[in-house]
Order: C-alpha cells, then sequence, then structure tokens
C-alpha cells in the first residue's frame, strides 16, 4: 500500500505560508530603517542570483562528467541532473515573479522588505533543491516559502499603496 505524501508536502507548505508572513512583516516590525529601493534592490537580488548560479554550475558539472550527457543530451527521467533541471527550472519562474513583485514592494514597502525577501528566496531555493532529491516535505517548505513571501508582499504593497 502506497503511503500518500500530500499530508507531509501540505504541512511544508503551511509553515512556508506561516515564514512568507514573517519573512515580509519582520522589517516592519522591528522598525528597520528605511533603505530607498534603488539602493536595496541590487542587494535583494544578489543572493537568489548566487544560488541560481550554484544550480547552473551544478548541471553544468554533471554534464562534464558523463559522456551520456555531456554533448547536450536530455537528462534521464529520475536522475540527479534531471530533478536539477526542474529545480533549476521552477527557480527560473520563481525569480521571473520576484522581479515583477519586489520592485513595487520595496518602493512601497521600504527596501528592506526586498531585501529580506532575497536572503529568504536564497534560504528556501536551498532547501527545495535539497528537498527535491531528500524530501518532499522540504521541497514543499522551500517552494513555499520562496514563492509565498512574494505573493504576501506583493499583496501587502498593493494594499498599502491603495
Amino acid at each position: 500500500m502506497l503511503r500518500s505524501k500530500r499530508p507531509q508536502i501540505l504541512i511544508g507548505m503551511a509553515l512556508g505560508a506561516l515564514w512568507g508572513g514573517v519573512v515580509t512583516g519582520l522589517p516592519q516590525w522591528l522598525g528597520l530603517p528605511y533603505i530607498p529601493a534603488p539602493i536595496a534592490l541590487p542587494g535583494a537580488f544578489l543572493a537568489p542570483g548566487l544560488v541560481l548560479a550554484l544550480i547552473i554550475g551544478r548541471l553544468a558539472q554533471r554534464r562534464f562528467f558523463d559522456d551520456a550527457i555531456i554533448d547536450g543530451q536530455p537528462f534521464a527521467p529520475g536522475t540527479a541532473a534531471e530533478i536539477d533541471q526542474r529545480v533549476l527550472a521552477n527557480t527560473v519562474e520563481q525569480l521571473v515573479l520576484a522581479l515583477a513583485i519586489w520592485p513595487f514592494a520595496a518602493v512601497t514597502l521600504g527596501g528592506a522588505v526586498a531585501i529580506a525577501l532575497g536572503l529568504s528566496f536564497a534560504l528556501m531555493r536551498v532547501l527545495f533543491w535539497a528537498g527535491y532529491h531528500l524530501s518532499p516535505p522540504l521541497r514543499g517548505l522551500g517552494f513555499a516559502g520562496t514563492f509565498y513571501p512574494t505573493v504576501i508582499a506583493g499583496i501587502w504593497a498593493a494594499a498599502v499603496w491603495v
């Protein structure tokens, strides 16, 4: 009998949503000084960019040392390289979402929120990556801990702006 992974993933998702509220609200609640968006945004995207570079580098390393994929062949389904490719695709999707929302959030809520989002993004992407290889609950937490802070920041910024 197969045991469903959904309850474990759901717990990870719920914790990720809670994390999103904390990450977005903490700079405000701590009363961190206002950082102008043009100063904060480059720093906010640095950590996510470095994680993206790590994933890309890992895939390049896998190709270099594997004759079956060195010439750009598709990764075999279920292999570690194919999992890393899925992590890369989702990370790019999440970064595009962040690029669409974080600038507005930084202008509206302050640059400290954007920096917190960036640091959180990097941490949660590493959890997502590890979780994809090790554990569905970590994957759920990593996904939600990246996605929900961005969405919450966007909704909060829109509410403040209105």
